[in-house]
């Protein structure tokens, strides 16, 4: 694997032993996937943020780092929303663990913009090497942007955020990038919902594993797009996916998807994951809400009183830029968190049942949070929660 000068000195310990730890790491990747060299890239966006999902030791090894940030980099979200964690519920132990895992990131120069929708906030362009960590955000960054980014693991995505730069291997290479099935979708899906895509990406990620689909037979928008994209991520390992005239390497790109296996995905396929169970709390934002997720969800409650919880997370800088969509959406008794999720907060593990208006959430809140869970379109999960 080819080094420049400045790397070799790195490896050799010359700007510290945190630095030199972290080339090891990516050196060691590189090696063990076939990269030639490592790539700069534009940001790194880091999991491992909740200490409900990293624990006392994995607070330990950050603690033991001495170095920054050499990229924009932000965090994966974590286990409450800092600044209203009591009103939410959260037991102070688990608090001041937390609060600890962020300082540490902090040090290290990672912003605490926790969240898995790291395209709100910075700007990411067609072409752009990234390090990041959350399968949705990888999914979003690689499909719907055309960026180029392998999921990275934590402590990987970290090493990339203080060194700058990743091994230039899998989704970094056009050559990676092609397609391996093709999904026809059977179905009209002229009514379909943010939910229905989520649906239809938790079925065709079980199908498809970790190879890349191109579907055709769909149209979906951006927040549609991104459901799909984190469904497959949950339930395969879909890191990238092209949409036949929508996605901007399936419009760029004359894909030739001659012999190609096709599966066929129809409406029976996707209608058998809905339930009518019933629900102790409605949780939505499975990846973090957009601006116009926010702005619907205040349209739905206007008027209403919600009767059963209602969680809604988004990232910290969308909610600021929101603040009167996010007052008419509490005013209904629903609340709106940053930082955290449904499936990374301890608070969710009280609910026996939940209900979700994400493919990713329905996949990832039966093993995370213990619950039940049931998938319904954001119209379906107000009324639940309001009725």
């Amino acid at each position: 694997m080819y080094l420049d000068p400045d790397e070799e000195k790195m490896l050799a310990g010359e700007r510290g032993e945190t630095l030199q730890k972290m080339l090891e790491l990516l050196v060691a990747l590189g090696k063990v996937f076939g990269a030639e060299r490592l790539v700069r890239i534009r940001s790194a966006q880091v999991s491992g943020a909740s200490y409900k999902t990293i624990g006392e030791y994995g607070l330990a090894w950050l603690s033991s780092l001495d170095a920054r940030a050499v990229v924009p980099a932000v965090l994966n979200p974590i286990g409450m929303p800092r600044g209203r964690w009591k009103e939410m519920g959260i037991e102070p132990a688990f608090a001041e663990r937390q609060q600890a895992v962020i300082a540490a990131y902090e040090r290290l120069g990672v912003n605490l913009e926790c969240t898995c929708t790291p395209y709100y906030l910075h700007e990411t362009s067609f072409g752009d090497h990234l390090a990041w960590s959350e399968s949705s955000a990888v999914s979003y960054a690689n499909s719907v942007i055309g960026a180029r980014t392998n999921r990275e693991g934590g402590p990987g995505a970290l090493a990339a955020a203080l060194v700058g730069k990743t091994p230039c291997y899998g989704l970094h290479l056009d050559k990676n990038r092609t397609p391996d099935v093709v999904i026809d979708i059977k179905s009209d899906e002229k009514d379909w919902g943010i939910a229905r895509f989520g649906a239809l990406g938790y079925h065709a990620g079980k199908l498809v594993g970790n190879k890349i689909p191109f579907f055709r037979g769909i149209s979906p928008n951006h927040d549609q797009l991104k459901a799909l994209g984190a469904a497959m991520a949950a339930t395969g390992a879909v890191a990238l996916y092209h949409v036949n005239g929508v996605t901007p390497e399936a419009k760029k790109n004359q894909f030739d998807i001659s012999g190609l296996e096709v599966i066929s995905i129809g409406s029976a396929d996707i209608e058998q994951l809905y339930t009518d169970i019933p629900v102790d709390a409605v949780a939505v934002g499975c990846p973090h809400c957009s601006p116009d997720e926010l702005i619907e969800i205040a349209r739905l409650l206007n008027g209403k009183t919600v009767t059963k919880p209602l969680y809604i997370f988004a990232a910290q800088g969308v909610i600021g830029n929101n603040r009167m969509t996010i007052d008419k959406i509490e005013k209904s008794g629903a609340r709106v968190y940053a930082d955290t999720c449904m499936v990374v907060s301890p608070v969710m593990e009280q609910y026996p049942a939940i209900m979700v208006n994400s493919g990713k959430a329905l996949a990832y809140v039966p093993d995370m949070c213990g619950a039940v869970a049931r998938i319904g379109s954001i119209e379906e999960c107000v009324t639940v929660a309001t009725s």
